[in-house]
């Protein structure tokens, strides 16, 4: 293990081993000062996350802009604070973390006994999410991780949703699609963050009005299996309780190839995710290039590169949490 890969190890375990047993005013404290100390740099991090807000919000001014990447280091910082300490809150404290909109989709969906996917963008705390699922509705479900350098990071990283009662599938080749397709026929929920695939088997949609690629795995899944398709978006607000929306199915068209159907869905998909990441820009945690015209694939394909049919990880962005300003692509 190089000496780099042993930092970025020994910090991940420092924050689950320390931040989980701070005091929850202290660790709000701390994540902020982090925050603001990173926006106050203005490392790459903080200027892409503008630029990606830029079109969100077309019309904002330089210092809108400035505003809500300050606002966005704070949410993202909240989330790590939190990540960091969901496995020592108690069950009541995670029960009461979340207060989701239009569930009844989900527990429709579920109680129908058809299979559910629920995606996510990169909104808010999505783990979190996960935890109060698990136990606030007691129910199971299936994620998706890639695999990290150094092997250990990805340990920690399985262990800590292992512990909030997730099933983590490394992904590899087709092996996790096709246990995720086995998890949806037998009714059960899978869980997917993918808003961002920037490989070549990603569908193209029009994302604020540009080109970009999501994962095909969420359309791909209802379509073979027959499980619902429900986008979800997150929010947090004044108060200690993350807020969240399960939108409306998407529905598998009635006509068309599988490629056409597919596309149609990623597009209802992507468009769903806008909605909310539109009313709530602050709390999208996107410090990386998203829209193609941004990317340059001929200088470093391999850096630009997700390979994740299912759906994106949360940990494209974990691997650089600690210096988040630093080494974003």
């Amino acid at each position: 293990m190089s000496a780099r890969d042993r930092l970025t190890d020994g910090l991940y375990g420092l924050g689950w081993s320390t931040v989980k047993n701070l005091p929850e005013p202290v660790a709000v404290r701390v994540g902020r000062t982090i925050a603001d100390l990173a926006w106050k740099r203005r490392g790459k991090g903080v200027l892409r996350l503008e630029s990606n807000y830029a079109r969100v919000v077309p019309d904002a001014s330089p210092e809108r802009l400035a505003e809500l990447s300050r606002a966005g280091m704070r949410s993202y910082l909240r989330y790590w604070m939190e990540s960091f300490r969901l496995p020592a809150w108690s069950k009541e404290r995670i029960k009461s973390g979340f207060d989701p909109k239009d569930l009844h989709h989900l527990t429709d969906g579920l109680a129908a006994g058809r299979g559910v996917v629920l995606a996510l963008p990169h909104m808010a705390n999505w783990d979190l999410a996960g935890a109060w699922v698990t136990t606030k509705l007691q129910t199971p479900f299936t994620t998706v991780a890639e695999r990290l350098k150094p092997e250990t990071l990805y340990d920690r990283f399985v262990a800590y949703r292992e512990g909030l009662g997730m099933e983590v599938l490394p992904h590899s080749g087709g092996t996790a699609f096709g246990t995720l397709a086995r998890r949806l026929r037998d009714g059960g929920l899978v869980c997917l963050v993918a808003e961002r695939d920037l490989s070549s088997s990603g569908v193209e949609v029009q994302f604020f009005g540009e080109a970009t690629r999501i994962p095909a795995g969420p359309a791909l899944l209802a379509q073979q299996t027959g499980a619902l398709l429900l986008p979800v978006t997150l929010w947090y607000d004044d108060s200690p309780v993350m807020q969240g929306r399960v939108h409306p199915p998407i529905e598998v068209p009635e006509s068309g190839s599988r490629a056409q159907k597919t596309s149609v869905m990623a597009q209802a998909l992507a468009d769903a995710f806008a909605t909310g990441i539109a009313d709530h820009p602050e709390d999208w945690h996107m410090l990386q290039r998203l829209w193609l015209k941004d990317l340059d694939p001929t200088k470093n394909p391999a850096k630009n590169s997700v390979k994740n049919p299912a759906g994106d990880s949360a940990e494209d962005s974990a691997k650089k949490a600690p210096a988040p300003e630093k080494g974003t692509s």
